[in-house]
């Protein structure tokens, strides 16, 4: 897990320090790589915590979220539909999904099941 945090951070500030010009044509599918390659990241930290995490699994589903997403957002370019909409939205609730399970996880182990159980329940009452 720590790997991949480490390796988004230094891939952010790659991006930042080196001056590189994506042309306007590609910005679709930077969009949707960018947003699948967060989406495997925050998954993969999910199912660490989890410890059910496999590195055969991340990368297969990596490299096949990325080829259907493009594939539809190329699709779409040819049929003149922004499909690539749709993979955005997706993509943007599983990140939503993962975060939310990772902080469940996060608050768990700080301040304690028990009590966030409890707060949840008088919530909900």
């Amino acid at each position: 897990m720590w790997f991949a945090l480490f390796g988004l951070i230094i891939g952010i500030a790659l991006g930042v320090w080196l001056p590189y010009e994506i042309p306007i044509e590609f910005t679709r599918y930077t969009a949707i790589g960018i947003l699948g390659i967060l989406d495997s990241i925050f998954g993969a930290m999910r199912a660490d915590l989890q410890h059910k995490y496999n590195h055969s699994i991340f990368v297969s589903g990596l490299i096949f979220n990325m080829i259907l997403a493009v594939a539809i957002t190329y699709l779409g370019d040819k049929l003149s539909l922004d499909l690539y909409l749709a993979v955005i939205i997706v993509f943007t609730l599983r990140i939503f999904a993962n975060i939310g399970t990772i902080r469940y996880w996060l608050l768990s182990n700080i301040l304690g099941k028990k009590r966030i159980e409890e707060e949840i329940r008088e919530k909900q009452l």
